[in-house]
């Protein structure tokens, strides 16, 4: 049997190759357990309680703020499990979009208080129109609701489709400036 010669590298090869040599020892002994149990070890409770309550609440205050400024901005990994997912993006954003009757509704409510100081005859008609804004912006909901259904079961298919016909009454409702998360898109902005 012949076997193949390897043949030997050169010596210019070998030095260009060659990594430096590394020192054999560490330098130091290593660490028992008991050393380096002492090293970790702090005590339970801190020797200054005000100042560790003070660093402890300013973390907290500054999680906080991280956590009130990522939902503002509709980041997911700081929304309640109400606002997660695509399909309730979907919604926020195409509830966002348009304009609902359900904006006015709350300044129609401020008005309505305010006149109940004029005389009995003009609150018949106030209350009227109270209700016929209500009437709107329970059609409008509805109108809503069945609009974005058709579009997620388009986007999504039928069988995947969630339950956001509320979520999305329930947005419209508010005042834009008040929502949370905060609109992400511009008025007559539909989402794709």
């Amino acid at each position: 049997m012949a076997r193949a010669q390897k043949s030997e590298p050169t010596p210019e090869a070998t030095a260009e190759t060659r990594e430096p040599e590394a020192p054999l020892t560490k330098g130091h002994a290593t660490p028992t357990r008991k050393e380096r149990e002492a090293a970790r070890r702090r005590p339970l409770v801190p020797k200054d309680r005000r100042l560790a309550a003070r660093q402890n609440r300013a973390t907290q205050q500054s999680e906080r703020e991280k956590a009130r400024i990522g939902m503002a901005k509709g980041d997911e990994r700081y929304l309640p499990i109400r606002d997660k997912g695509p399909q309730k993006r979907y919604a926020r954003d195409y509830v966002d979009a348009r304009f609902s009757a359900g904006e006015v509704l709350m300044p129609v409510l401020v008005l309505v208080i305010l006149t109940w100081f004029l005389p009995q005859q003009f609150l018949d008609y106030v209350f009227l129109g109270f209700w016929a804004v209500f009437a709107f912006v329970v059609i409008d909901c509805v109108v809503l609701g069945s609009q974005l259904n058709k579009k997620l079961v388009a986007k999504y298919g039928k069988d995947k489709v969630e339950r956001v016909r509320w979520y999305a009454a329930m947005r419209s409702i508010q005042m834009r400036f008040l929502r949370l998360p905060k609109p992400q898109v511009k008025r007559g902005e539909y989402p794709a």
